[in-house]
């Protein structure tokens, strides 16, 4: 009856982790398809707007930039918001406002882009915290890193699957995208955003841990005032910062969103701006989004496979693996494209011929080497805090939007060279500082384990 009971539960965390995952992989097929190609699509509409008595005058790096900032800020709302309402109804509403971001670009407004950008900053905030705590309520320590790499190998799925609409959408536009391709484009992704949203429904309550009598945090009936769960969430959040190992951690955390920043907002569209690519570098941008989604699927399934050997042996040897492979895309970035295609169409000439096929490898390495860092970083936040992981993925989340929204606002100003020096000293440190924390965890000993956490949970 025991062994009945088990086998329940733990089907019970897989449907609950995938659903999660497949839900993501379509509400991120709306948006992160829709954010790649947003400053090029919002170029064109700036062009074909700028002679009429209302012209669009809205930019895709400033919304993006808006966007990531107000998610940075609004993660310290976010756990005591996720606290009070449970995950699976979080990860509904927020979902909601994916959708509706998408459905602004039907009809381009520049008061409703920004007005979306900000609404949409505090939704992200929202459903990424919430969707920590959910994979933290539906893992073990054992199986964290298993169910990190599957949601994240689900979820990254989207990079595949919108990518290749836009490219058959795109691949007969040459440099132009006319207001029909962009209103098919959007209409598609704004309904792919609803299905994924309409799916969490499905999700079921979390079952409880051998260690927990009462039901899941989140999920349960705590019988604290809203007031005061929101409270208890800051005070944990604000203490957490302040621990050696967050501390070290924050570094990994803000070179994620930097990375991040290049390559699903800055890369596509500097392959866009490569005149020597001709009239297929629109359909390039597609091309690029379904191999970063290829690398990211196949890093987190196989780091999902080796979920427990990584446990054993280490995280960080993944890290350091993608830590190598984006400095080598980054190279290959440096001497393949003009150095000021991220501030708009470029003849300058290149270190090499500039080469799609390079390109393209780069966009590989890039999705692969990011699936090394976030599968990594969610498997040691969720061992490492398995009791307070709503505040642990806000502060995640937090750092990484922080950099993300000063990636946007300078990635529209600075050269290619600066732009890849930053991405190598920060991505250094942050490998750096997150090999420090996982020695740490496997060097000290079970009082020393005990002390710590003790300590970090004052």
């Amino acid at each position: 009856m025991e062994c009945s009971g088990r086998f329940s539960s733990n089907f019970i965390q897989i449907f609950n982790v995938v659903i999660t995952g497949i839900s993501f992989m379509l509400i991120f097929t709306a948006f992160q398809t829709g954010a790649m190609i947003e400053p090029r699509v919002l170029e064109a509409v700036r062009q074909e707007t700028k002679n009429s008595p209302n012209p669009f005058t809205g930019d895709g790096y400033v919304s993006l930039s808006v966007i990531y900032l107000v998610f940075a800020f609004a993660n310290w709302i976010a756990a005591p918001i996720v606290a009070v309402i449970g995950p699976r109804i979080a990860m509904f509403l927020g979902g909601l406002v994916y959708s509706g971001f998408i459905a602004s670009f039907l009809g381009p407004q520049t008061w409703l882009l920004y007005l979306m950008s900000v609404l949409l900053g505090i939704a992200a905030a929202v459903i990424w915290t919430a969707q920590g705590k959910y994979l933290t309520l539906n893992s073990t320590k054992e199986t964290m890193g298993r169910n990190s790499g599957l949601f994240w190998a689900l979820f990254q799925s989207s990079l595949l699957f919108g990518n290749l609409f836009v490219h058959f959408e795109f691949i007969n536009t040459g440099q132009d995208i006319s207001k029909q391709v962009r209103t098919v484009v959007y209409a598609a992704l704004a309904a792919t955003g609803v299905l994924g949203t309409l799916l969490i429904i499905a999700l079921r309550r979390p079952p409880p841990k051998d260690d927990d009598d009462s039901t899941v945090n989140g999920e349960s009936g705590e019988q604290r005032s809203p007031w005061r769960k929101m409270l208890r969430e800051l005070k944990i959040a604000f203490k957490m910062l302040l621990t050696k190992n967050m501390a070290l951690l924050f570094i990994a955390f803000f070179y994620t969103g930097l990375e991040l920043t290049f390559f699903s907002g800055v890369y596509g569209t500097c392959i866009t701006h490569t005149k020597a690519f001709g009239d297929m570098a629109n359909s390039y941008i597609g091309f690029s989004g379904m191999l970063m989604g290829a690398g990211e699927i196949i890093g987190g399934l196989l780091f999902g496979i080796l979920g427990s050997k990584t446990n054993k042996y280490g995280r960080d040897l993944i890290v350091m693996l993608g830590f190598i492979i984006h400095m080598t895309a980054f190279y290959l970035i440096f001497i393949n494209l003009p150095d000021d295609s991220p501030l708009g169409p470029s003849a300058a000439s290149t270190y090499i011929p500039a080469s799609p096929a390079v390109a393209l490898l780069c966009s590989f390495l890039l999705g692969f080497g990011d699936s090394c860092f976030n599968t990594q970083i969610y498997s040691i936040v969720g061992v490492m805090y398995p009791d307070k992981s709503g505040a642990a993925f806000s502060l995640f989340k937090f750092s990484q939007s922080l950099s993300a929204a000063i990636g946007f606002f300078y990635s529209s100003h600075l050269l290619m060279k600066w732009q890849l020096l930053i991405l190598v000293v920060t991505g250094t440190a942050g490998s750096i500082a997150f090999t420090t924390v996982e020695w740490r965890l496997h060097t000290e000993t079970p009082y020393q384990a005990l002390h710590n956490q003790e300590d970090e949970s004052k």
